[in-house]
């Protein structure tokens, strides 16, 4: 299998996503100009957003070294899983997809799709999901499953950084110059890394923690003290009052906003991660955080594909 000759031009060639400014009175008023940088919108093909990033040196890495299978880590309602999923049906590999949690009679909207792209699903307790990264995990998983190629949970690991690094040169060619401020939401904070990895002298990049807990700036470093990797301008911060109680929790607050959001500005959000980003960097702005005349670019990476399995649980609350 030779990826390059089976889609180069959808895949590994795809154009820029679009940089979306938004218009706004409280913007206005703070003398900001807010961009969207809308990687949800790299979608002429699966994977897309932030999962076509991570997944985009990493298939060609999967490729030099032989592998015909994929396997990677992830919830019910993963997007990682559904990225991998429609990447291994693309390109010809098979995957295996490690669920956490018991499996179900009726997969919900994201296993569905992971199964007909050909995913194996193989179910684990909590526990055993908890300690994927062991040694001992990954041999009985080899022992079971041969050979193949690793892909951890959220597809984070250092070829993802790289993919995620390109994301600011887009950004400063489209827009000219380099802006003030990279806002992204922060689960693994793989997408996080890659953009600190390489932004400029008084950038700051600002994560929106997805999930309860003040480990990820600890995970951000730790990613970034991969040595293939250039010694990266560290000005970051990950602000942990937006989790709305923690990963795939939420309030009537949030769901009001997100509806709204997409009501004002045409942009749908999930959520789990892009509703509460948005959500953050718009009280951010309104408490005076950024300088004005400040230019934000802020990450959308995607994530849609859990909209479905969400409203079937919630009574399609979300617009």
């Amino acid at each position: 299998m030779d990826i390059h000759d089976t889609k180069p031009d959808s895949f590994f060639n795809k154009k820029p996503s679009p940089l979306m400014l938004l218009s706004d009175p409280m913007l206005d008023e703070k003398e900001i100009r807010l961009y969207v940088k809308r990687d949800d919108l790299l979608r002429s093909e699966e994977p897309s957003g932030n999962k076509w990033r991570k997944l985009k040196y990493n298939l060609l890495e999967a490729q030099a070294q032989k592998h015909d299978t994929l396997l990677t880590f992830g919830g019910a309602f993963s997007n990682n899983i559904h990225a991998v999923a429609a990447a291994g049906k693309a390109f010809g590999f098979k995957s295996i997809g490690v669920i956490r949690g018991e499996p179900s009679s009726i997969l919900n909207p994201t296993l569905r799709f992971a199964r007909d792209c050909g995913m194996q699903l193989h179910f684990v307790s909590r526990n055993i999901f908890r300690d994927q990264n062991t040694p001992h995990q990954i041999d009985s998983l080899h022992n079971q499953f041969g050979d193949f190629y690793l892909l951890p949970e959220g597809g984070t690991n250092g070829l993802a950084l790289k993919g995620s690094a390109e994301l600011v040169g887009e950004v400063r060619e489209q827009l000219g110059y380099a802006p003030d401020y990279f806002c992204v939401s922060c689960g693994t904070g793989g997408t996080m890394a890659g953009i600190v990895s390489v932004q400029e002298d008084g950038q700051e990049t600002i994560g929106i923690a997805a999930l309860k807990g003040d480990f990820l700036e600890y995970e951000v470093r730790r990613l970034l003290s991969n040595d293939t990797l250039p010694l990266p301008n560290t000005n970051f911060t990950i602000q942990n009052n937006y989790h709305f109680g923690g990963y795939a929790k939420w309030t009537s607050q949030l769901i009001e906003f997100i509806n709204e959001f997409k009501e004002k500005h045409g942009i749908v959000l999930d959520p789990i991660y892009t509703g509460k980003l948005l959500y953050g960097v718009w009280d951010l702005a309104e408490k005076n955080y950024f300088k004005r005349g400040a230019t934000i670019v802020v990450v959308h990476t995607g994530g849609l594909q859990g909209i479905l399995g969400f409203n079937e649980r919630f009574e399609n609350i979300l617009q």
